[in-house]
């Protein structure tokens, strides 16, 4: 089985964007589950895409109020047809980041998993952990913060292993 991701995070909407673009819009629709690695910021952005995408992963950030929390939390486990992956939102800054992903979600740790979605910096990332844990930011679609453009990243699960991940430009 093949399963599209979408990797989403900071979408800040509606105070750091009016709105998300047609172009992330339209890569939501042809996902088969989008993963949002939080600061949505308001609820209506949760709540349309709980209503567009086939099947949505998200956490809470530290831009979202208490009713986005309530909903979502900080940590969100899934299983996508073989890979397991966890979401949060922050993972602190880039020194120690390996360290501190591979004991708390790597191959060690109490629920391992194959692959962290993380976001908060704005900052695309993706790298494999010394435990062989990969990491991934998809950036931000809106709110590009020392970036070119906004971006965010799809990727294709299949047979059990992630590939195909690809960082997508999104300009305004």
């Amino acid at each position: 089985m093949t399963t599209r991701l979408l990797l989403l995070s900071d979408t800040h909407v509606p105070k750091r964007a009016k709105a998300m673009q047609g172009q992330v819009w339209q890569l939501v629709d042809e996902a088969d589950a989008v993963i949002h690695a939080g600061d949505w910021v308001d609820v209506w952005l949760l709540d349309e895409l709980e209503r567009r995408a086939s099947r949505l992963i998200g956490v809470a950030g530290n831009n979202d109020g208490a009713a986005l929390w309530d909903r979502l939390g900080e940590v969100a486990r899934v299983d996508v047809d073989g890979v397991r992956i966890a979401v949060i939102h922050e993972t602190g800054p880039a020194a120690g980041r390996d360290r501190r992903c591979d004991e708390r979600f790597g191959p060690s740790s109490d629920d391992p998993c194959d692959v962290l979605v993380f976001g908060h910096s704005h900052i695309p990332w993706d790298s494999t952990t010394p435990g062989g844990l990969r990491l991934l930011n998809p950036g931000s679609p809106t709110d590009r913060r020392r970036q070119p453009v906004g971006t965010v990243m799809t990727a294709v699960v299949d047979d059990g292993r992630l590939h195909a991940v690809t960082l997508v430009p999104t300009p305004r």
